[in-house]
């Protein structure tokens, strides 16, 4: 990792984590932490390329069979990869796969980039994902591994106390709100060796009042209905939400923010 950092491109590799659901736009499409990233090292940077090819759904075996060859003949200076989680939460997982498919993935990718990033996904404090919390940790276990032998840097978002709070996750209990994208792009951003913005950006929010049981009950019930049961059914059926979709950035361009165009720095005159 290099301080005060300029890197000239960005490609990221996922699923919705990585795609920014559920960090929604007025125009019904969704940015996320790693357009904000993107938006962040454009400024630094004229020229700044950056590619987003996460799809939401997306199992890592999909990644690796989608994404990973793309994004290595990218080459980027920096390559994001973040998956395997949606393995963890199906009700089959055969965790012994999935860790070769992620060393592939990381096998394939740390040469073709000057800096790979990994993450340790954030996690948030409840009782539903709790049955899945052995698999995740044992995910996380191979992140770091794979890290420590191919020279890639781990953000850890699972360790940070604010990325637990439900707060800061949206309704469906399994993708970040705005604020808690804007912290994950934070994360990556000093990783990636650039100069705080938000040094704060691990520190839980202020407590907020407990909520009523009837206030509890009444977000419980809606949560199941509008995502738990259609999550379910999806996976009874073999569906995917992104069964069909395109990635949200295929090719590697200059990055436009939406509504300023392509993001430029002016340069000094001699």
């Amino acid at each position: 990792m290099q301080t005060n950092a300029t890197y000239t491109s960005l490609v990221a590799v996922g699923d919705s984590f990585t795609e920014g659901m559920s960090d929604l736009q007025p125009d019904g499409s969704y940015r996320g932490w790693a357009d904000l990233l993107a938006a962040r090292m454009a400024a630094r940077t004229p020229g700044f390329r950056y590619a987003n090819l996460a799809v939401r759904g997306k199992l890592i075996g999909q990644i690796v069979a989608e994404q990973v060859d793309v994004a290595a003949a990218m080459r980027p200076d920096v390559i994001t990869l973040v998956g395997g989680l949606n393995d963890t939460l199906r009700p089959k997982c055969d965790m012994g796969r999935v860790r070769g498919l992620l060393e592939e993935a990381v096998e394939k990718l740390a040469p073709s980039c000057e800096q790979l990033v990994l993450m340790r996904s954030p996690g948030r404090r409840g009782p539903v994902l709790e049955r899945f919390r052995p698999r995740m940790e044992a995910l996380f276990a191979c992140v770091d591994e794979l890290a420590a032998r191919h020279g890639a840097i781990v953000v850890d978002l699972y360790g940070a106390p604010s990325l637990a709070d439900p707060r800061l996750w949206d309704v469906d209990r399994l993708h970040l709100t705005a604020e808690g994208h804007r912290r994950v792009a934070e994360g990556v951003w000093q990783a990636l060796g650039y100069e705080p913005e938000d040094a704060d950006w691990r520190t839980p929010m202020p407590p907020a009042p407990p909520l009523r049981w009837l206030a509890r009950r009444t977000a419980d019930v809606r949560f199941a209905r509008q995502h738990l049961l259609p999550w379910i059914g999806r996976r009874l059926t073999g569906r995917s939400s992104g069964d069909g979709r395109p990635a949200k950035r295929p090719e590697l361009l200059p990055y436009e923010v939406p509504g300023l165009g392509e993001v430029r720095v002016p340069t000094p005159e001699k």
